[in-house]
């Protein structure tokens, strides 16, 4: 077994990814787990950059093996924004509800086929000394609704239209979204990267 540490305070995306990672070789812990982490501020301007210092200063602080993803939602019709500023687009103290109304007000008068967006996600891991073993990038395209439901899931989840089923992500069984999310492609990189640092192999970024 792999022990990892996951880097994060946000227990739904720690369920999420654990659920992910559920039937691997990997041991995950969760920050929770090991108290006294450090917070780390996420000041880059890209989800590569926010990654990165997360997982470099976690598994410095704790001398093991760490991953770190960032993640939030492009949309087209806004030049990619809310993108790094996802979980704060509504204001730093708002909610996944305010984040979502702010978006739906923002694209009030953008057209059906004008609502593309994406949800991004990047790791990054880092191995004990600090050292980034590998990042991985995944993406999934779908659609913004014109209002929010939906009880699973949570961020943009209600008011993200996948293209495959119809619905919005927060109507999807975690499981189904697990399989197919922009946090399960890359995952499914990481896994790779792992693969190749326990055999002392170069990874790289995926």
């Amino acid at each position: 077994m792999i022990p990892l540490i996951v880097a994060s305070r946000n227990q739904k995306k720690v369920d999420e990814l654990q659920a992910i990672l559920a039937g691997t070789s990997i041991k995950a812990m969760t920050l929770t787990d090991l108290p006294g982490a450090p917070d780390v501020i996420e000041d880059g301007s890209t989800f590569e950059e926010n990654a990165v210092k997360k997982a470099v200063a976690i598994a410095l602080w704790s001398g093991k093996l760490a991953l770190a993803d960032d993640s939030g939602l492009c949309v087209d019709a806004l030049d990619g924004a809310p993108g790094v500023y996802s979980a704060r687009f509504a204001g730093k103290n708002q909610d996944d509800a305010k984040n979502c109304e702010k978006l739906l007000n923002a694209l009030d008068n953008v057209p059906d086929n004008k609502r593309g967006a994406a949800f991004v996600c990047v790791i990054a891991i880092a191995a004990p000394d600090g050292r980034v073993v590998g990042t991985s990038r995944g993406e999934y395209r779908g659609l913004i609704a014109r209002d929010a439901k939906g009880g699973w899931g949570f961020g943009y989840d209600p008011v993200f239209i996948d293209p495959q089923s119809g619905k919005r992500f927060a109507e999807l069984a975690p499981e189904v979204k697990n399989r197919i999310s922009h946090r399960a492609k890359a995952l499914g990189k990481a896994g790779d990267i792992l693969a190749a640092y326990a055999l002392g192999l170069p990874a790289g970024n995926l």
